[in-house]
């Protein structure tokens, strides 16, 4: 039976300020959605309340995960349940490398006794490296501590790949992306895509949904999901901008001020 991410009537505030006013959203796994909308709207708040940024305090409603609620549980026991996030803004590690990191992820998951045994895991993140076009050095590297942008971005493409989530969360993945990097990430994106996975991308372009193709595509303005529809939505979003959808639900030029 196939998971189910239920946002219901998610309310969210920093110091006070709301950011998010009821979002409405619902992923089964096997589909792919993009959040989509200007800046200041509220996409990256949702993607960090998702996964408990400390920072971010929910004032209401439920992220449900096959029923159970996430926002009960901490960080580490989100990503245990299932949830990824690959972030904006990827943090550095010093003195921890990506293959440490990554086996240790993929463990912290798994009952006792049932651990990734070594050969298993150079084998995977072998394959999956090359398959991302990274130099294989790259493990034996503290986490992302000297790496480029693109590098960054490849990095959460390839633990993703390697801890295979039940759902995915992409933060403005093609941010700061040249175009054959852009065409690396999304190969990998839609090499995970299947029954089993799930994905929420968030994006501001539509160059990134040339290369995967949503199921969904879904425009948040003043902290909410307003308009929903399939790839042809992004496609005019691309051509026309915002206006016309503010004009058709008489929504104002106003921002919650923070992404």
């Amino acid at each position: 039976m196939a998971s189910v991410l239920e946002i219901k009537d998610l309310h969210v505030s920093i110091e006070n300020k709301e950011i998010l006013k009821g979002v409405n959203l619902t992923i089964k796994q096997g589909e792919i959605h993009a959040i989509m909308g200007p800046n200041g709207t509220g996409k990256s708040t949702l993607s960090s309340a998702i996964m408990g940024h400390p920072k971010y305090e929910v004032t209401q409603g439920e992220v449900l995960l096959d029923g159970e609620n996430v926002l009960e549980m901490e960080v580490d026991e989100r990503a245990q349940a299932g949830l990824f996030l690959a972030m904006q803004y990827p943090s550095e590690i010093s003195g921890v490398t990506n293959a440490d990191f990554l086996r240790s992820a993929i463990n912290s998951r798994r009952e006792e006794g049932q651990e990734i045994n070594l050969m298993q895991f150079i084998k995977k993140l072998d394959k999956q490296m090359e398959f991302l076009e990274m130099d294989l050095d790259m493990a034996q590297r503290y986490l992302n501590e000297g790496f480029s942008g693109g590098e960054k971005k490849r990095n959460e493409i390839l633990q993703l790949m390697m801890l295979e989530p039940k759902f995915a969360i992409l933060d403005e993945i093609d941010s700061g992306l040249d175009i054959d990097a852009l065409k690396v990430v999304s190969k990998g994106i839609n090499e995970m895509r299947g029954e089993n996975f799930g994905c929420l991308i968030i994006t501001h372009y539509q160059r990134l949904l040339n290369y995967i193709t949503p199921d969904y595509v879904h425009v948040m303005m003043q902290g909410r999901v307003v308009k929903s529809g399939g790839e042809e939505l992004a496609q005019r979003l691309e051509a026309e901008g915002y206006d016309w959808i503010k004009q058709e639900l008489n929504i104002e030029d106003e921002t919650v001020s923070a992404e």
